[in-house]
């Protein structure tokens, strides 16, 4: 790459930073400092070339006409989108005499950041504010939008592993779709699934809403919203009570089938089918065609998390694997975010050491409460400092949030590429920076492989990288940690564990050159990691049962913080 086509145009490594699971490789071309083609990578083995419509313009969103360039600050009504240009001194000397103010008065847990994956990078994004705030001694926010459920319930369940490799689907026999739309939402999975297909798999999409995926399935099956633990239940009597689990594989690698075959007695098809809307004989057909076909394989989507009971219901679908045995074959598990596998160092990312003890939590799905004081903190919150999110779009009760945002006494800071409807509302407003315009790694959590992204162009204006801000930030605020003062490359030198095992071979200047790398975690044509268990639990067992379990927010969403988790107990 960054071979040069003619005088002037060059090509460089790229990956899409959008919060998708598949995460795709791409191809910057540069002519005279100007971004002017974004392509699929066709030399990646996963996203083979293709991106999604949302990218298929992305050199023009860049130098969109409405972008912002400048700083700027209010000066109008809260919501009316009148600002004026700023320089960078005076907003960041705005905002620094704005939090220490706030600190001297009410305390520095009086400061709340707000992001999310509005760009998956390691260096600038859902994480890359969380060491600043740390050192700031700012209230710790659960970053909770979607995934967290599921993350609890998986880790429970089988611990952080990554489960089947999504590319060895290919070599699976009969193929499970749980609440997941892949042709639309998980499209390079979907290509390997359906080339499975067409050599004689057959792909079963469970789903309430008749999907493209759904369409597109051998078989559609459409549980009532809400039921799809039921189902799985269900599923669980029937193998359990025909004989159709794999006996060894339970008794040498997981713990509680005992309990589990009592729980799932009275769980009959009959059951189910009062809850579920499915008839009996469907989920019959459905459990036997599972539990015979070798190797089975299970994608679960996010979608099943979002009803009441639904990190109960990922619990119940995650054990199906460890209950027939399918662990045992290339091809065979379940499918989750691969992402627990990647040597990606959270600690030093978010360096929750510098976190004071006692720190204040606060879950951005309730921001509306918390900013109107309808949830009564210690420290109520005067300042918002926002990035990679959209929260007045995003989050819910919308009106909550607008009715905080619009508070004189709150402070609220934005860094965005343009005024978005939660930027409406900030008194100070920075303008960041794009893909093409920073270095970064982007995060997977829908395959096996490492995505560098090149700083290829300059930012229009003055635009600057999310992690520039903070550096610059951390320098006013006097704060001397190493962290703070390393460069993007330095910051990803230091955010993955080079020396892994899964890492053998592969260093950045690899990932500079060639753009992307698969993990050595095996192929897709031999990866068995739980041949014989090996799970990544306290029993290296899959776990049916876990005693005391209390419920918890996995760590990179709220800043690798185990203070105030929810901590109610499970069943």
């Amino acid at each position: 790459m960054n071979a040069p086509v003619d005088s002037n145009v060059k090509t460089f490594h790229g990956g899409c930073p959008h919060d998708c699971p598949d995460t795709c490789s791409m191809v910057y071309t540069v002519q005279d400092n100007k971004l002017i083609s974004v392509k699929g990578n066709s030399d990646h083995p996963m996203t083979r070339g293709g991106l999604c419509v949302k990218l298929k313009d992305y050199e023009k969103r860049h130098y969109h006409p409405d972008r912002l360039l400048y700083p700027m600050k209010r000066i109008g009504p809260k919501g009316s989108k009148q600002f004026t240009r700023i320089t960078w001194d005076e907003a960041l000397d705005t905002i620094v005499d704005k939090w220490q103010s706030i600190i001297k008065t009410d305390g520095s847990q009086a400061i709340m950041p707000a992001s999310y994956l509005g760009n998956q990078g390691l260096v600038h994004g859902l994480n890359g504010g969380d060491a600043f705030f740390a050192r700031l001694g700012a209230t710790v926010t659960e970053r909770t939008f979607c995934g967290e459920g599921s993350c609890t319930a998986w880790l429970l369940t089988v611990g952080p592993t990554a489960g089947v490799c999504p590319e060895s689907f290919i070599h699976s026999k009969y193929i499970i779709i749980w609440a997941c739309n892949s042709v639309s939402t998980n499209l390079h999975h979907w290509h390997i699934i359906h080339e499975a297909q067409k050599k004689g798999t057959k792909v079963v999409v469970i789903d309430s809403y008749a999907s493209k995926t759904a369409k597109e399935a051998d078989w559609h099956i459409a549980p009532k919203p809400g039921t799809d633990g039921a189902l799985a239940m269900a599923m669980m009597n029937v193998i359990i009570s025909e004989g159709l689990q794999d006996q060894d594989y339970i008794d040498n690698y997981t713990v509680g089938f005992k309990e589990l075959a009592e729980r799932a007695k009275t769980r009959t098809p009959e059951w189910a089918e009062k809850i579920t809307g499915i008839a009996a004989d469907d989920i019959r057909k459905l459990a036997r065609e599972y539990a015979t076909a070798t190797p089975s394989a299970i994608r679960i989507g996010v979608a099943l998390e979002r009803s009441y009971g639904g990190s109960q219901a990922i619990r119940a679908v995650t054990c199906l694997p460890a209950l027939t045995g399918a662990w045992r074959h290339v091809g065979g598990g379940i499918l989750q975010f691969p992402v627990w596998e990647h040597p990606y160092k959270f600690d030093v990312i978010c360096r929750p050491d510098l976190i004071p003890e006692g720190t204040q939590v606060a879950n951005i799905l309730q921001l509306g409460r918390v900013l109107t004081g309808e949830i009564k903190l210690n420290t109520p919150i005067k300042s918002l400092m926002v990035w990679n999110t959209n929260p007045v779009t995003q989050s819910p009760e919308t009106d909550k949030i607008i009715k905080g945002l619009e508070r004189e006494d709150l402070f609220t800071v934005v860094a965005d590429h343009f005024i978005t409807d939660t930027a409406a509302y900030a008194d100070i407003v920075l303008p960041a920076t794009m893909g093409a315009e920073m270095e970064d790694m982007i995060l997977s959590w829908g395959h096996l492989y490492l995505t560098y992204n090149a700083k290829c162009v300059d930012a229009p204006g003055e635009a600057i990288s999310n992690n520039e801000i903070f550096r610059q930030l951390a320098k006013r605020l006097g704060f001397e940690e190493e962290n703070f003062k390393w460069s993007d490359s330095e910051c990803l030198e230091n955010y993955v564990n080079w020396d892994a095992p899964a890492c053998d071979g592969i260093d950045l200047n690899y990932l500079r050159e060639h753009g992307f790398a698969r993990l050595n975690v095996g192929t897709k044509d031999n990866r068995a990691p739980h041949k014989e268990g090996n799970f990544p639990t306290p029993t290296g067992k899959c776990m049916f049962l876990v005693e005391g379990a209390k419920n918890f927010v996995a760590g990179p969403f709220r800043q690798m913080y185990e203070g105030f988790q929810p901590g109610e107990d499970l069943d």
